[in-house]
């Protein structure tokens, strides 16, 4: 039987692959833990992938307005000064990336279904959970001097459901 851990331990590989090889950036987790859902995050935007099949949950990155322009900057080539439309695409393509290479390094990944990216957008927002009994995982990842993003992965395996 597989145990959580097996779906969510390969998601710092990924994360840290998909900024190296797709955004050209070298990025370190940080320690991971469970998200408190009613506390307060300074992000700006957060791309939402939701995931269906032999796991329920979602894969969130989220940051703030600050890197997720600099990410945009270098996929791009351009320059950018707001949260524009390539901002939005670009952060909502690291987490389809993230979301997609997942698959083959998860127990039945061939069977978990991803969801094209919804993007959340504005100051501080933050992100209602279906459930109190939701557990997420929040693994904070750092990039370039001081700029952190979150990666929150809140799964539930088919076999677990109540």
């Amino acid at each position: 039987m597989e145990q959580l851990t097996d779906y969510v331990e390969p998601f710092v590989e990924v994360t840290i692959n998909t900024f190296t090889e797709f955004v050209g950036v070298e990025v370190s987790p940080r320690h991971p833990h469970f998200l408190d859902p009613d506390k307060e995050f300074e992000w700006d935007i957060s791309a939402v992938i939701g995931l269906s099949g032999v796991v329920r949950g979602a894969v969130i990155v989220s940051m703030k307005a600050d890197l997720a322009i600099k990410l945009t900057d270098i996929l791009t080539g351009s320059a950018h000064t707001e949260i524009d439309a390539d901002v939005v695409d670009a952060v909502g393509e690291i987490n389809n990336i993230i979301a997609g290479n997942i698959k083959p390094k998860v127990p039945n990944g061939d069977k978990i279904v991803i969801s094209i990216p919804t993007i959340i957008k504005g100051k501080e927002h933050s992100i209602a959970w279906p459930s109190k009994q939701t557990r997420i995982l929040c693994i904070p990842h750092k990039a370039f001097e001081n700029d952190i993003f979150h990666l929150l992965v809140a799964i539930e395996l088919e076999n677990d459901a109540s």
